[in-house]
């Protein structure tokens, strides 16, 4: 579906990409796992436009989430479940690792921050617009958010360091959307 539609073709314009996905399900299960308030975090590096593959990707998985719950998230987010997921599987050549880590995830305003300690500290704010409700937003098709994707910026100390890998993310592009899934999308 990616190379297909097009999306993620675009040169990225310092060369890579460099992009954290952040997960807060608010309400969720997989089977009979309850997956209520957990967090996943995955950081990408894609050392061209992102449709080309060659990722390096590190994951992590809430603390809190039990034995049950991490067998869960790591069968959905690694696209074993199908869904969105199962789209970028292919693009991805090596797994740096994943831990279970302490992840903050806050929604403050329309701010959106997730804070893994020593390891990552991302924020992202809606792109200044005259509009009333203070976002832009796009009906995309993106196949993380098929509905609608809200454009951002970076906020300033976005930064990621791990597994010998760092980049700062302060000022660039950003997004947010509220998603819903199944295994069938």
């Amino acid at each position: 579906m990616v190379s297909k539609s097009g999306l993620l073709k675009s040169r990225p314009t310092e060369g890579v990409c460099d992009v954290v996905l952040v997960f807060h399900i608010e309400k969720g299960h997989y089977g009979a796992t309850a997956l209520d308030g957990l967090n996943v975090v995955l950081a990408v590096h894609a050392p061209g436009p992102m449709a080309d593959g060659n990722w390096l990707v590190a994951a992590y998985i809430d603390e809190r989430a039990d034995d049950d719950q991490s067998d869960a998230l790591g069968t959905i987010f690694t696209g074993a479940a199908g869904g969105p997921m199962a789209h970028f599987a292919p693009l991805i050549a090596k797994v740096l690792g994943v831990k279970k880590v302490p992840i903050t995830y806050r929604i403050e305003g329309k701010r959106r921050s997730a804070e893994i300690p020593v390891v990552l500290h991302m924020a992202v704010e809606p792109l200044p617009t005259a509009h009333p409700s203070g976002e832009v937003w796009a009906n995309t098709g993106y196949p993380l958010s098929p509905d609608k994707l809200a454009f951002a910026v970076g906020a300033e100390g976005n930064s990621f360091a791990d597994y010998g890998v760092r980049w700062v993310n302060s000022g660039k592009n950003g997004h947010y959307a509220p998603i819903r899934w199944s295994s069938d999308c």
